[in-house]
Parts: structure tokens; C-alpha cells; sequence
């Protein structure tokens, strides 16, 4: 199982060291193990603080949040509870997100910052980019290599960012789908009511987890296969056209 400090904790789930202690202050979040004076803090930790800033996001109070746990967590074993949560808010990628200098990224972009001066805060609302004072928190530093690479093969910058901005709602769109999928056979089985009781959990967990190698692996196949039609069709229509091009004129 992972570990981390807190700084590293609080990276992973989006927020901020402060709110990590306030959240342990409050009971929100369980204690860490401690070696020595460093406090140690496991992927348990991360779920249950995912799960804590997506319910303050959907705007409950850090007294409702705790009142929403503590009914949860009467009556059933804390480990099988705990457990759930991780499935329910473990990250699906092994990405790790990172910083960088916001003064290195600005260098970076430097010739596109010139021709577009607002580029900077286009990439900022997509998310792209989380600027932390001098440093800029990187969520996917995949995506950001990727986008580098391809800035560094010719490609403008500002046609990269609205090809996110058309893709993104697309995926965002199949992801929606796919659990409310899940969720809606959870209800028909279950009821609208439902919460898994002691026993049923590890079951949760195990079917959460196999749902989610599952939506990976065919996402990604669908995506190659269509990937692989339409380069045949567009290079093909291309080289119709180049071929026409040059075909010599005939008289009639």
C-alpha cells in the first residue's frame, strides 16, 4: 500500500495541507501513523480525503460531512467502510500529479504567450494548469508531455487546446454514462434505498474495482479501432487527391 507525507497527500487529492489538518482537527479524517515526528499517511487516508472534498464541493458543510460518516460508519466495520471508500474514490490512472515553476512554464510558452497573451489562463480553466503561487500544479503530466511534444513537432498550441475543449465533454459524457450504467443495476437489484450492509461491502469493492478494468480496457480498445478506421480514411481521401493532383491532363 502507497504511502505519503502530507504535503504528498494533499497534492494527490487536490487540496491543501491546511485542510488536512483541520480535517483531522474536526474527526473528519483518521490519524496518521506516526515515525517519529513525521506523520505517515496510507491510500486509505487519500479515499476518505477524496471523499471529504467532493461532498464540500457538492456543498455540504464539514458538520454535515461528519454526521454523513458517522451514520455510515455506525454499525458496520470500519475497515470494510473504509475499504469502500477506497474503491469508490482511488484514482483510476497511475499518474502522479507534479509542479512546476510557473516561471519555467511562462518561458516554455513564451512565443505563444506573445502572439495570444491570454493563452495562459485558457490552459488555467481547463484545468490543464493549477497555478499555486510561484509553482503550477500539473494534474496529468502525461497530457502536458504529450502537448509538449506535439507543440515541439509544429503544432500550434491554441489548435491543441480547442481540440481538448471539443474532445473533453465528449469523454466526460461516455465516463457519465458508463457509471450511471453501474449505478442504475446496483438500484434495480437493490433498491433506491440501498446501502451495503456487513458482508455485502467486499463484494462492492471487488465489483467496483473489476468495473472499472473493464471500462478502461474497452474504452481504450473502442478507441483504437476507431482511431485505426478513420486514419485509413483520411489519409486515403489525402491520397486520392495528391494522386489527382498530378495525374497529367488527357486530351479528349
Amino acid at each position: 500500500m502507497a504511502e505519503y507525507r502530507i504535503d504528498e497527500l494533499a497534492r494527490f487529492a487536490g487540496t491543501t495541507s491546511r485542510n488536512v489538518r483541520a480535517y483531522q482537527e474536526r474527526g473528519l479524517l483518521p490519524p496518521p501513523r506516526k515515525e517519529g515526528r513525521v506523520g505517515i499517511y496510507t491510500e486509505t487516508h487519500l479515499a476518505r480525503l477524496r471523499l471529504i472534498t467532493s461532498l464540500h464541493d457538492r456543498g455540504y458543510t464539514s458538520a454535515q460531512i461528519a454526521e454523513l460518516i458517522a451514520g455510515w460508519e455506525q454499525g458496520r466495520n470500519l475497515g470494510e467502510v473504509l475499504g469502500l471508500e477506497e474503491a469508490l474514490n482511488s484514482p483510476w490512472t497511475d499518474e502522479i500529479p507534479t509542479y512546476l515553476p510557473t516561471e519555467q512554464i511562462r518561458a516554455f510558452l513564451a512565443a505563444d504567450l506573445t502572439a495570444e497573451p491570454g493563452l495562459f489562463d485558457r490552459i488555467v480553466r481547463l484545468g490543464l494548469l493549477k497555478p499555486e503561487g510561484d509553482q503550477c500544479l500539473v494534474p496529468s503530466p502525461q497530457l502536458i508531455s504529450t502537448v509538449a511534444e506535439l507543440v515541439s513537432r509544429g503544432f500550434p498550441l491554441a489548435d491543441l487546446l480547442t481540440l481538448h475543449e471539443a474532445i473533453s465533454p465528449a469523454i466526460d459524457d461516455v465516463a457519465r454514462r458508463m457509471v450511471e450504467a453501474g449505478s442504475a443495476h446496483l438500484i434495480e437489484e437493490h433498491g433506491e434505498a440501498w446501502l451495503p450492509v456487513d458482508g455485502e461491502v467486499g463484494e462492492i469493492t471487488e465489483l467496483l474495482q473489476r468495473l472499472r478494468q473493464l471500462a478502461m480496457s474497452s474504452v481504450q480498445g473502442l478507441l483504437a479501432h476507431a482511431m485505426e478506421r478513420h486514419v485509413a480514411d483520411v489519409m486515403g481521401e489525402h491520397l486520392v487527391r495528391v494522386i489527382k493532383q498530378q495525374a497529367p491532363e488527357t486530351g479528349v
